[in-house]
């Protein structure tokens, strides 16, 4: 699916959002009071950047009323997906489905789909807490990389791709989540906390240690099961979601 300008813009502005709402507390000065109270807000930052992603794709022609119904499809999908796993181990059933759906579809469709994915899980589950909002945006940009990926490859050679992404965005995905909460959860003087004021380069250097200590292998557990369930499902969903598409015939509205 093409993307406008307002598309993009959109998506840029999202993703912003979504980049200060994980980082901020590595901008803080020193002393500053740390709360890890900002889920209700960060949400309802993440609910109108999806919103309005969706809504100015809409307007602009690049989504269609096809386009909403596959999206509504795949999200409830990738919604009865994810609890199969539970995460144990680090395992997930959804991610996959969002790699190939955001190739097939384009990043500003992989970006609304991993976002309304994760927030529908969580209401089927009752995994409703202060992750939630900071999952949604790291399943958007899982969406979103994965329809930004060179369109030329097919075959094995895109399935190589696609597997060597989601690891990728796997791991990426593990350390999004960990920054999400480590400023506020650690206790204060050991190796690993987080220090408000200290430089950038050296919280971050604490963070990646407590990262390798504590999370590496779930994360890898994630990045081996996403990548195995595009090796071994990506040539018939693949094939499915373009033959959809078709079917579909998905094109931007005429601009008048």
């Amino acid at each position: 699916m093409p993307l406008s300008r307002r598309t993009v813009v959109a998506l840029v502005l999202a993703s912003a959002v979504g980049v200060l709402a994980f980082g901020w507390p590595l901008l803080v000065g020193a002393g500053a009071p740390l709360a890890g109270t900002d889920a209700p807000l960060v949400l309802a930052l993440v609910l109108a950047g999806v919103l309005a992603v969706l809504f100015v794709g809409l307007g602009a022609g690049d989504l269609d009323v096809k386009a909403v119904a596959v999206l509504g499809l795949l999200a409830a999908v990738g919604a009865v997906l994810r609890p199969l796993a539970a995460g144990t181990a680090g395992v997930e059933t959804v991610f996959f489905l969002l790699v190939l759906a955001g190739r097939v579809f384009g990043p500003g469709f992989g970006f609304v789909l991993g976002a309304i994915t994760l927030f529908a899980s969580a209401l089927l589950t009752g995994g409703v807490g202060p992750w939630l909002p900071f999952q949604m945006l790291g399943a958007a940009w899982v969406g979103l990389g994965a329809g930004l990926l060179p369109r030329r490859p097919r075959g094995a050679a895109e399935l190589a791709l696609l597997a060597g992404y989601a690891v990728g965005a796997a791991l990426a995905f593990g350390l999004a989540m960990n920054l999400s909460f480590w400023p506020f959860q650690l206790g204060l003087g050991t190796q690993l906390s987080f220090v408000a004021g200290d430089a950038v380069a050296a919280n971050l250097h604490r963070f990646l240690l407590f990262t390798l200590t504590t999370s590496l292998a779930w994360d890898l557990g994630r990045a081996v099961t996403t990548a195995l369930g595009v090796l071994l499902l990506g040539r018939p969903v693949l094939a499915t979601l373009r033959r959809a598409a078709a079917r579909a015939a998905f094109a931007p509205a005429a601009r008048g």
